[in-house]
């Protein structure tokens, strides 16, 4: 971590960039709320979804600049909870859930307490993990229960479902409902989750990974929600994987 100049107590502008690329994810979240309220659903998940690539890089962006700090990580975690938590249940209800009344509104709600407790228990995990003896293993390449920002994706499905087929919603707003409780039950579970955090390609493949990511930002720009119907499909069965490994008979915990 680096330290304050002693002689000014001044910390060079670029040793914030992580902590403003959080914040930038934070526009992002409340502009999608903006945009859900004026009817712009498309905008609204394109918003979650930046939010999202934002998320990733704020931390990897600490860590190559070695300003990792017990401030960052808070507002990291508050910034998770309005993007994947708040913000992304607000864009169903808008878009869909008002129109059953009560039970939409109490989709939303456990939606957004299941996030914030995935979130609190993530910290209170990764706390515990810094504090390990030498020594002990750690379950290093898996999350415990679906992340928060895969959670928001997911339970936005039933929108770009909607955006590749028809204008209007195609999926009814009380499956919608159950998708998303659905959901915020697997955030806070402990199914384990793949984490690609730990993702390494051999040297003799990385042009082949390369040609791989262009072309998926390609079908990404191109045909943005057919192709993130396939990959949420593709985590979902990832999940399932997880899941089926977890209820194996004679499976040690």
């Amino acid at each position: 971590m680096p330290r304050l100049r002693p002689e000014t107590g001044d910390l060079p502008l670029v040793k914030l960039l992580p902590n403003l690329v959080t914040l930038a994810a934070v526009c992002a979240g409340m502009t999608a709320i903006l945009f859900a309220s004026e009817g712009a659903y498309q905008w609204a998940v394109r918003m979650i979804l930046i939010a999202g690539v934002l998320d990733g890089l704020d931390g990897r962006l600490a860590r190559l600049m070695r300003v990792q700090s017990p401030m960052g990580a808070e507002l990291d975690s508050l910034a998770d909870a309005l993007n994947f938590g708040v913000a992304p249940g607000l864009i169903l209800y808008f878009w869909s859930l008002h129109t059953i009344g009560g039970v939409g509104w109490i989709a939303v709600l456990c939606f957004a307490l299941c996030c914030i407790m995935r979130l609190a228990r993530f910290n209170v995990d990764s706390r515990a993990a810094e504090e390990m003896p030498l020594g002990e293993p750690k379950a290093d390449g898996y999350f415990t229960g679906v992340p928060s920002p895969a959670g928001a994706v997911l339970a936005l499905f039933p929108m770009m479902l909607s955006f590749a087929l028809s204008d209007a919603p195609v999926v009814p707003a009380l499956v919608t409902a159950i998708w998303i409780v659905g959901v915020g039950v697997l955030m806070i579970s402990r199914i384990p989750t793949w984490s690609f955090k730990n993702v390494s390609v051999a040297r003799a493949n990385a042009r082949f990974a390369l040609l791989g990511a262009g072309l998926l930002v390609a079908a990404l720009i191109i045909y943005t929600w057919a192709t993130l119907i396939l990959l949420t499909l593709a985590y979902v069965g990832g999940v399932a994987w997880g899941l089926r490994g977890r209820l194996r008979p004679g499976r040690k915990e």
